[in-house]
Formats: C-alpha cells, sequence, structure tokens
C-alpha cells in the first residue's frame, strides 16, 4: 500500500509542477498520468476492486484540488513579479513639441523621413505627398514616436 501511497503523491507533485512551473502538456503531465496509472493498476492488480475504486476516486479528487487551488488568483500573485515598467525606450515627442510649432525636412519626406524642429531631429510623416528637403514643415499631429507634418505654404 506504501508504493500506492507515494505513486500518489509523486502524481501530485507532477501535476502542481505541470500546472505552475510548465506550463503546456509536457513532460509533468505524462509523468503524473503514468504515476496515477500505476497507482490505480497497482490497487486493482494487488487488492480488490473497492480498494482500487477508491484509490481511483482519490486520484480524481487530488487531482482536481491540486487544479484548482494552483489555479487560484492568489496562488499566481504569490509566483508573479509586482514591478512594473513604466519606461520608453525614447522620448515621446509629444512631450516636447506642440502642435503649430514649425521646422524644416532634414531629409525628404515621402511620405517619412526626418524633421528638425527647435533644433532637434524627430521621425516625421507627412500628410502630404511628398515634401522635399530644407522645405518647412508644421506639425499637425503625433503618431506614437513619429511627428505628424505638413507642408507650409
Amino acid at each position: 500500500m506504501g508504493y500506492i501511497i507515494l505513486l500518489v503523491v509523486l502524481g501530485v507533485l507532477f501535476l502542481l509542477l505541470e500546472l505552475v512551473l510548465l506550463p503546456g502538456v509536457s513532460f509533468g503531465a505524462i509523468l503524473s498520468l503514468v504515476c496515477y496509472g500505476s497507482a490505480v493498476y497497482m490497487a486493482f492488480a494487488n487488492y480488490d476492486t473497492t480498494v482500487g475504486l477508491i484509490v481511483l476516486a482519490v486520484v480524481v479528487l487530488v487531482s482536481i484540488l491540486t487544479t484548482i487551488l494552483s489555479l487560484r488568483a492568489k496562488t499566481w500573485r504569490r509566483l508573479s513579479l509586482h514591478q512594473e515598467i513604466d519606461s520608453t525606450s525614447m522620448e515621446q515627442p509629444g512631450n516636447e513639441l506642440a502642435v503649430g510649432q514649425r521646422g524644416v525636412a532634414v531629409s525628404r519626406l515621402s511620405p517619412t523621413g526626418k524633421v528638425d524642429i527647435g533644433g532637434k531631429t524627430f521621425e516625421a510623416r507627412s500628410v502630404d505627398v511628398y515634401i522635399a528637403q530644407r522645405e518647412a514643415v508644421e506639425v499637425v499631429g503625433f503618431d506614437n514616436f513619429t511627428v505628424v507634418v505638413r507642408k507650409v505654404e
């Protein structure tokens, strides 16, 4: 009977590893099923049908409880990272520029390129089809890290 209990405990441990550390159907789930199947087989083979059914019921109940307890939100909160990332890879141009500011096209914009506004160079996209190099541009908006400009007439 000791081997059956050991196999059930190992099955629970492998199931727990699968659910918490090794997501997806992998070695943890397979080893858990092998342990459970071996425990149930040994119970039916070495003892009578009643003991086999009791072991089968225990395996099912313990598996359900292990799954429910490991998938609860509190369990995942304990294991998850609580740090937040609030930085960006670069400063957004909307923090430095305002709509209506004027500058000059450093490269041709057809429709994207670079503009110089206030002494700084920014990635830009034109609302016009084409803006030649060194033409005056005006900021009309922002799209993430891109300045949206139009040609100044």
